[in-house]
């Protein structure tokens, strides 16, 4: 890979011309980069396909290719991005169904508006895996039609399809009112009994982890229940009673439904699965009473799920940011408090719920200014990328808390570039501030050429505008590719160094 001319294909600055020359020599890799460019003409997509035909997925899912521009037969993978974003001519598609690579077909079985006929085609497809794609996505007349195929990674794709009907539903939940599967992935790779390890050694494995079969199929019958479980539009009274069945991938697919009675999210309160609660815990259908039982519960991630659950009261959330690692996060419930709540948490006493109102970024002036001024240095670093702070405000918290504060100074839109450099020069220093620094639109040709000596700050100073010329033009040598890369793509560098690094392609 030449990251020189991938970064080059990146540079925004890149007149027209080179973008040009690059796309008559580009490879595979440069071509992901001139694709992404927001200002590639409709003339360089189709030059950028004709040179690099795996660009045009990308080209397609980007808006830059029309159907004209591309011809199913030789470019089948721009023609499928095409008719999944129903851009196609429906010809490709009863054209791609017979394609002899079944992983194109499974692509095309997930595109939708299909012909009726592509779509039975699809249905009797000799690969399970393209049959299954479709079940997924179809309309709810197919996924019912699918419900009763004889493999059973068919019924779960149905299963998980919310278009599928909740009558259908119920019926792959049950198992009532349809024949028995016949065959089963498991069974078709392995002689059973067989338990599939959990750390596969094989890349191409298909089996997912835990898949076991002892003759009676459990484990897939169970995925095709998790996944009906799952799916939104299966009735909750077809639901309930699997709160206490034995497995618990079972029993894990029910707490973050929505829609069930209020007993049956307290039996799931009391699962002895750790994660089940913790899904629980999120979920916002929950009463209050319930809400304050997890609180109490000291499982693994428990009360940090309960945390962002949007209906959790102020006082059960304060109380859960002293013993929960929320961490720099703006929770739900405190980006929905009221004004007179946020003046509340404002004055609290307690500094963990001041901490969480400082992740806001819409407060009131002389609350945002009051947190500036906290004594307690977690409300001041998370109010210390707040726009709004004048220069003042920020070196006073530099000046109170020292380092600890450094890089969320540093990452405040609003920091002026005298305090970015005199950032770069405080001792003790701070790794994280100078990769802040380096990304920051005020950084100065100083700051950065400090931010150049950490080895993570190094790549976001190379790509930075305002670095002198000569230094980017230093680092398109450097031994590390992400800061010759970001170097190249840097829009600073001279123009003529951007004409010298594209070569002129050579006549045949």
């Amino acid at each position: 890979m030449n990251h020189v001319l991938c970064g080059l294909a990146a540079n925004t600055a890149l007149p027209s011309y080179l973008v040009d020359r690059l796309i008559a020599i580009a490879d595979a890799d440069i071509a992901v980069h001139l694709a992404g460019r927001p200002d590639l003409g409709h003339a360089q997509a189709v030059a950028l396909l004709s040179r690099v035909e795996e660009s045009g997925v990308q080209l397609a899912y980007q808006g830059l290719l029309t159907a004209a521009d591309v011809d199913p037969a030789a470019q089948p993978d721009a023609a499928l991005a095409l008719l999944d974003e129903r851009a196609g001519s429906p010809e490709w598609a009863r054209l791609l169904v017979t394609d002899p690579l079944s992983e194109r077909r499974e692509k095309l079985a997930g595109c939708s508006a299909l012909p009726a006929d592509v779509v039975e085609a699809l249905a009797t497809d000799g690969d399970v895996r393209v049959v299954a794609e479709l079940a997924l996505w179809t309309t709810p007349e197919v996924a019912a039609g699918l419900a009763g195929h004889p493999h059973a990674e068919v019924r779960r794709a149905v299963a998980a399809n919310e278009a599928t009907p909740p009558d259908v539903l119920t019926a792959l939940l049950t198992g009532e009112g349809l024949p028995p599967a016949r065959r089963y992935l498991v069974c078709d790779h392995e002689a059973t009994p067989f338990v599939h390890e959990p750390q596969c050694p094989w890349p191409d494995c298909q089996l997912v982890s835990g898949a076991s079969c002892d003759g009676s199929h459990e484990s897939t019958l169970h995925a095709i229940q998790e996944a009906a479980l799952r799916n939104p539009s299966t009735p909750a009274e077809a639901v309930v009673g699997f709160a206490d069945h034995p497995s618990v991938l079972v029993r894990w697919a029910l707490p973050a439904r929505l829609d069930l009675p209020p007993e049956v999210y307290r039996r799931l309160a009391a699962d002895p699965v750790p994660g089940i609660r913790a899904d629980l815990a999120e979920n916002p259908a929950i009463d209050d009473a319930l809400i304050r039982t997890l609180a109490d519960d000291r499982g693994n991630d428990v009360q940090r799920r309960l945390a962002h659950n949007p209906r959790v009261p102020l006082d059960v959330l304060t109380r859960l940011a002293g013993a929960a690692r929320i961490g720099a996060t703006l929770l739900p419930r405190i980006a929905a408090a009221s004004p007179a709540e946020v003046q509340m948490l404002a004055q609290s006493p307690d500094p963990a719920a001041r901490m969480l109102l400082a992740q806001r970024r819409d407060l009131p002036s002389a609350i945002r200014d009051a947190l500036a001024g906290d004594s307690d240095t977690k409300v001041v670093k998370g109010i210390a990328p707040h726009r709004g702070l004048t220069e003042a405000q920020l070196r006073a918290m530099v000046d109170r808390h020292g380092v600890r504060v450094l890089a969320k100074v540093a990452c405040n839109p609003d920091a002026s570039p005298a305090l970015l450099e005199d950032l770069t020069r405080h001792e003790p220093s701070a790794q994280k501030a100078l990769r802040e620094i380096a990304r920051h639109r005020n950084a100065t040709a100083q700051a950065l050429l400090a931010c150049l000596a950490d080895r993570q700050a190094r790549p976001w100073a190379a790509g930075h505008p305002a670095l002198p010329p000569p230094v980017i033009v230093e680092l398109l040598t450097d031994a590390d590719w992400q800061v010759a890369e970001a170097a190249a793509a840097n829009p600073s560098l001279p123009l003529s160094v951007m004409t010298d690094l594209v070569p002129q392609r050579q006549a045949p």
